[in-house]
């Protein structure tokens, strides 16, 4: 498959590369919609970038507009996938979507830890994992596409001295979603969200593999 290189942050319409096209079929579909995405979202930034290939992963450059950066996000995600940081994730879905090649992270899911504080506080599956990590999330890459009450819980162990290197919160729906995402922006972290009820899985694995596109450019120049 061809492969053309950029720097981090370049954003010329000369260069693009896509690790997890395997193909060149897979190669040139991922690239026209690329081009296109630059045209209609903006192509000046990192951020920009992100705002390309989440509008991309819904079909929809709506949510280009929704995108909120707090903090330098792209660049804190990518200083952490340098000191192969852990990824920790709401659900198993956004673990599977997130990229394996091109960083030495390893990618864990909240859902498979913390069964028992679950069961004994009455509280979701993917907060209980989060508090189980707390030793794990400092440095950490947080990654939230689905679960209002995880990012929640993350947003208090941020206030209570946990310090993860940045969080990706996008979860979706009419209960809590809108509010979590808020109450992370009003926090001082490094942060990529969404406004509003929209979002999800979809949009968070997106964000978290262009910064490792990113990686893997800078890796390469």
């Amino acid at each position: 498959m061809p492969k053309e290189s950029s720097r981090h942050g370049d954003t010329s319409t000369s260069t693009y590369i896509d690790p997890g096209a395997t193909t060149q079929e897979a190669y040139e579909i991922s690239k026209t919609s690329r081009t296109l995405a630059r045209k209609m979202v903006g192509n000046e930034t990192p951020d920009d970038r992100v705002r390309q290939r989440c509008s991309v992963a819904v079909g929809d450059f709506a949510m280009a507009g929704l995108m909120r950066f707090n903090e330098d996000p792209v660049s804190a995600t990518i200083r952490a996938l340098k000191n192969k940081a852990p990824i920790i994730t709401d659900i198993r879905m956004v673990q599977a979507g997130i990229q394996k090649k091109g960083h030495g992270s390893e990618i864990l899911c909240a859902l498979d830890f913390g069964g028992d504080i679950a069961r004994e506080r009455g509280i979701t599956r993917s907060s209980a994992g989060f508090l189980a990590l707390r030793d794990r999330l400092g440095g950490s890459v947080v990654v939230i596409g689905n679960a209002p009450s995880a990012l929640l819980t993350v947003c208090n162990m941020i206030r209570d001295n946990c310090r993860p290197a940045v969080v990706i919160g996008t979860p979706v729906g009419f209960v809590n979603a809108a509010e979590s995402k808020a109450v992370l922006r009003s926090i001082s972290i490094p942060s990529i969200s969404t406004e509003g009820t929209r979002g999800g899985t979809p949009v968070a694995v997106a964000a978290v593999n262009e910064c490792i596109t990113m990686l893997i450019e800078e890796s390469a120049s």
